[in-house]
């Protein structure tokens, strides 16, 4: 028999990228790959790009420096190491990957990626394999399912993309360049998947999309069916415990979501919702097309359904022209909406969109200081949050054995890690756990009695 080929995969970014990253192994698996946690081990590295964070393309040409060196070690030893660049960087930069790096074998952007075996086959006919257009087929509907084991080695908690694409155009934004035009996926097939999922021991799932609330597939009628109805489609599935959804703009929150949150207890009270600045100025630069007024009353409505949601969101700082009122403003709207969670970041010019071309640059010691001011407001709100758990009993779905010995760590339906004393037996369960104490971002506490229906019902599954 041939031995198995031996696949390495290392992200960067979102988690569209950890979700293509797993269907890269399921697509590669009937090639004879097999995934190891180890480069120097593999047959195949593959870097899985993102193009949001600061210096994505340096960082992704350092770790191609390195990985020549490992690639040259490899082929001296008599082992043929091939080296594939996918993503958005790929997407974005192509040609100028294969000029700079001739040590990649595989250029693949991230609609393409279902085509790595062929692509693979031409790199070893002809040297080089590059494929960065956006191809005319879907490429889910050529991927390779994941195996039972492979569902099951992942965990009890799974991404399923259902949306791709952007069409806001938010200028310092490279997604719809990257990634291309808002595009989604059939209800049913996506009801597949997560039946698959869930047959196998996956009991949450997240729904992904660049602006996955956007999301707009074809139902089962004919009709186009909005997010809130396929989340309530998708509680139907047995097995499925836990339901939620990311990335969300704020312009496609219509009724059927806001319903879902009131009406559905599978789909868990916490939303991510990127604002990025709070000043009306600043949004108008951005195109983000909605007023801070407007991103209020959109989280207003969330908590007029649900009084217990909270909210995560993103924040960039320093956007050229932002001025020191501008920034008060977004210190203002932070602390109108009290965050459980939110990133934050200073601005960085990516190549190819309009805020790229802006001069009204703001110092980096301006970014630095504001950066952390925000940081600051930040942490205090979710330490608050987080603190405000002690002494309460809070539903917690367990995932895996932790550090310590003996104790078993899961998830609140507000993604805090949770830690209890307990049996193995309990992961992929949603149990009730009374909250004793906080050890930096981490809840530590003991099962508590259970008082409702049995665990495994989706009805325990709410905060």
């Amino acid at each position: 028999m041939t031995p198995p080929r031996k696949l390495h995969i290392k992200s960067y970014g979102c988690q569209m990228n950890v979700y293509d990253a797993q269907r890269m192994v399921d697509t590669l698996a009937p090639e004879g790959f097999v995934e190891t946690a180890s480069a120097e081990d593999a047959d195949l590295v593959i870097l899985n790009t993102c193009h949001i964070r600061e210096k994505a393309s340096e960082k992704v040409y350092s770790e191609l420096g390195r990985l020549r060196v490992m690639k040259e070690e490899a082929a001296a030893s008599g082992r043929q190491v091939s080296i594939a660049v996918a993503g958005c960087v790929a997407q974005a930069e192509g040609e100028e990957i294969i000029r700079r790096a001739p040590v990649v074998d595989v250029v693949v952007g991230p609609q393409s990626y279902h085509h790595l075996p062929q692509l693979l086959a031409r790199a070893k006919r002809d040297g080089r394999a590059l494929e960065t257009e956006f191809p005319v087929e879907d490429k889910f509907g050529f991927l390779a399912a994941p195996k039972p084991d492979a569902i099951r080695a992942r965990g009890i908690s799974a991404f399923v993309t259902v949306q791709e694409g952007c069409d806001k155009f938010c200028t310092f934004c490279v997604v719809p360049y990257t990634r291309g035009a808002e595009v989604s996926r059939p209800v049913e097939k996506i009801v597949d998947d997560v039946k698959r999922l869930a047959d196998n021991g996956v009991r949450e799932i997240t729904l992904i999309g660049q602006n996955v609330n956007a999301y707009h597939g074809e139902g089962p009628d004919g009709r186009s069916w909005p997010l809130g109805k396929l989340l309530d489609r998708l509680a139907e599935i047995e097995g499925v415990l836990r339901l939620r959804y990311s990335t969300s703009h704020p312009l496609d929150v219509e009724d059927s979501l806001i319903s879902a949150h009131r009406d559905n207890p599978a789909l868990m009270p916490f939303v991510h919702l990127p604002v990025q600045s709070g000043s009306d100025r600043i949004l108008a630069a951005m195109n983000r097309r909605h007023t801070a007024a407007e991103y209020l009353d959109v989280v207003e409505r969330f908590r007029r359904a649900r009084q217990d949601i909270a909210f995560s969101s993103d924040f960039i700082v320093g956007f050229p022209g932002e001025t020191a009122q501008d920034f008060a403003a977004t210190l203002a709207l932070v602390g109108q909406i009290g965050y459980a969670a939110a990133y934050s970041f200073k601005y960085s010019p990516r190549p190819g969109t309009p805020a790229a071309d802006l001069r009204e640059t703001v110092s980096q010691a301006d970014m630095d200081e504001r950066l952390e001011r925000l940081q600051q407001l930040i942490d205090s709100q979710q330490s608050a949050f987080n603190l405000a758990a002690i002494g309460t009993t809070v539903d917690v779905l367990f995932e895996r054995p932790a550090r310590k010995d003996g104790q078993i760590v899961g998830r609140t339906a507000y993604l805090q890690p949770a830690h209890v004393m307990a049996s193995p037996d309990i992961v992929g369960k949603v149990l009730p756990v009374h909250v004793e104490s906080l050890e930096r971002y981490s809840l530590l506490g003991h099962l508590a009695a259970p008082a409702a229906p049995p665990a495994e019902s989706r009805m325990t599954t709410g905060a």
